[in-house]
């Protein structure tokens, strides 16, 4: 259970408050630095899952509890958001997010129950859904415009890749559904 991908996942779990805390914190540069913290949970999830690969140190823990971990942060960092900019044109992508994290994950727990995991298995889609997404929140979460008076537009680029996270979800969501329809029309 100790190896160094599995540490480093219970690190990210163990980021989410510090993140959630730091965020909130009555400072100038609060959000800034939550993003930060955002960022390097987003980056140690790279990490993770390249030294289980290199190391041969995959488990089952490690394969639990990664996905788990994922979703709490990006839900948090979802939630924070929404509160932070009180938008209809934030909430609405975010909620899709949201649901879609639901529902794959309910998905591949039954497919995975029956035997048929690999049909539902994280595709490329699936891939580029969750770098669009973190960049997104990164930008958003940083809530930075300017950066020493130079134009660096982090927030607005961070809106533009929220809908286009959403749109890939909503597409890897029909994607897995068309993929696992077989095993779920049978009942």
């Amino acid at each position: 259970m100790w190896t160094i991908p599995n540490i480093i996942t219970i690190f990210r779990v163990l980021l989410i408050p510090v993140f959630v805390v730091v965020y909130f914190l009555d400072w100038r540069w609060a959000q800034e630095l939550g993003a930060f913290i955002f960022w390097l949970a987003a980056i140690t999830d790279w990490f993770d899952g390249y030294l289980a690969r290199k190391l041969k140190q995959s488990s089952a823990f490690g394969a639990f509890l990664d996905p788990v971990a994922d979703k709490l942060i990006v839900a948090a960092a979802l939630l924070m958001v929404t509160h932070t900019y009180a938008s209809v044109w934030i909430t609405v992508p975010a909620i899709v997010l949201l649901m879609r994290e639901i529902y794959v994950s309910a998905l591949r727990e039954w497919m995975g129950q029956n035997g048929s995991s690999a049909t539902v298995k994280v595709s490329f889609i699936g891939k580029s859904k969750t770098m669009a997404q973190m960049l997104a929140l990164i930008g958003l979460l940083s809530g930075l415009e300017y950066f020493m008076g130079f134009p660096i537009y982090w927030v607005t680029l961070g809106k533009i890749l929220l809908y286009f996270s959403a749109v890939l979800s909503l597409w890897s969501m029909v994607a897995y559904t068309r993929a696992a329809w077989k095993d779920l029309s049978k009942s």
